[in-house]
């Protein structure tokens, strides 16, 4: 009996740390978001962190993929970071660790108003998935040396919020990548949408064109990534989300669509 009441005490207290999490929880997703987001899934938004705040975000994506970013808002209206990754870094096995770290910059060159949009130019050097060193065609070995999702390089993002229902966000991004080995060397282009589900919940989606990602020996098949998530603020500046990926099935190496991945993003002042 004191064993039973001792397991219901614990229960009461887990339930109640739960409930003043929710009520305090303020990440980047919901229409209570306290963070503004900078990615939707892959896709860059015109979103920054503020001076003085610092994030940090883990990636898990299928082949035990795992990325960590650490970002950090140096003055107003610009961020800077680095991330680091491998293949295989969860599971069984040696890890395949990525070649370089990523870097990210971000400067925002318009804060949204009520008539104007935000828009940021930033560069990121992160891709995601498999590093790919050769690629095999029908007739020779190419190498390509490339992430299978490319990293943004260069890009300018514009986002813009509205009121409806809680919020309704509509983004769009142009890139340039410095992942051009393939011989694909286009500039690209992506747009994406963010609804609140009311204080802590977000649904996210991007389609990327992948203009820098069809060519002959380039590892997409010309319909572009569709990609969907959901993000739910769970605590004071933690947010945890669930993605779904390459929905139109376009990528050459993964087997299936919908690949699934989650994320968890946290951030706090640190000065």
């Amino acid at each position: 009996m004191k064993k039973k009441n001792s397991l219901q005490v614990v229960g009461i207290i887990l339930l109640s740390l739960l409930s003043i999490s929710i009520i305090n929880a303020q990440g980047t997703a919901g229409s209570d978001a306290k963070f503004e987001y900078r990615y939707l899934v892959d896709m860059p938004t015109a979103g920054i962190l503020k001076r003085g705040d610092a994030s940090v975000e883990f990636i898990s994506m299928p082949y035990g993929t795992a990325i960590l970013k650490v970002e950090s808002g140096v003055f107003n209206n610009f961020s800077i970071g680095v991330s680091y990754g491998a293949v295989n870094a969860i599971g069984v096995g040696n890890p395949e660790w990525y070649p370089l770290p990523g870097v990210v910059v971000r400067a925002r060159l318009l804060t949204e108003t009520k008539s104007l949009p935000g828009i940021l130019l930033g560069f990121d050097s992160q891709g995601k998935g498999k590093y790919i060193k050769n690629f095999q065609t029908s007739d020779t070995t190419v190498r390509i040396n490339r992430y299978l999702i490319k990293s943004p390089g260069f890009f300018l993002a514009i986002s813009k919020n509205f009121a409806f229902l809680g919020y309704f966000s509509i983004h769009s991004c142009v890139n340039y990548t410095l992942e051009r080995s393939d011989k694909d060397k286009d500039a690209n282009f992506s747009f994406g949408i963010e609804k609140t589900i009311g204080g802590f919940l977000s649904f996210v989606g991007e389609y990327d064109f992948a203009f820098n990602d069809n060519s002959k020996v380039s590892l997409g098949k010309k319909s572009g990534y569709l990609n969907l998530g959901l993000r739910w603020s769970i605590a004071e500046g933690l947010t945890f989300g669930l993605d779904f990926r390459d929905i139109l099935d376009n990528d050459k190496i993964s087997q299936g669509r919908a690949e699934r991945s989650i994320r968890i993003d946290f951030i706090q002042p640190i000065f």
